[in-house]
């Protein structure tokens, strides 16, 4: 199973945003991704790191994978299919199907203190939507 460490983040709210994207493959390799989002709240940040997590999944043909995230809005509508917020249904979605692509997907929500390799991601992406005002 691959396992993928999700965070976005965003400098004000909304603001300059990025995504974190940590790996951990099944031969012990990693591989790490900071995608600038630019302008976006902090929740949608964290709703576009799962996507573009899911986006690296489709495209590298990873079929069974775990995502874990610090967002519980992230876990919670991902688990439930359902958001009540209106701002945030079209990037669940879009999530959805994504993941419907894949043969197994769980998204789990940890503590930030577990997840601080996406969190460093996710803030040199807000870096870099800053320098592209």
């Amino acid at each position: 199973m691959i396992k993928l460490f999700i965070d976005g983040a965003s400098a004000g709210n909304p603001g300059p945003a990025g995504a974190g994207v940590f790996v951990k493959k099944n031969d012990g390799e990693v591989e790490r991704y900071s995608i600038p989002l630019g302008q976006a709240t902090n929740h949608e940040a964290e709703f576009y790191a799962l996507i573009e997590g899911l986006k690296l999944c489709v495209a590298n043909q990873w079929h069974v994978v775990s995502f874990s995230t610090d967002s519980k809005l992230v876990d919670e509508s991902f688990e439930k299919r359902y958001t009540k917020k209106s701002e945030y249904r079209d990037l669940l979605e879009e999530a959805l199907q994504l993941s419907d692509q894949l043969d197994l997907c769980f998204v789990k929500w940890i503590p930030s203190t577990k997840n601080k390799a996406a969190d460093q991601l996710s803030k040199e992406a807000v870096s870099k939507s800053k320098g592209n005002k």
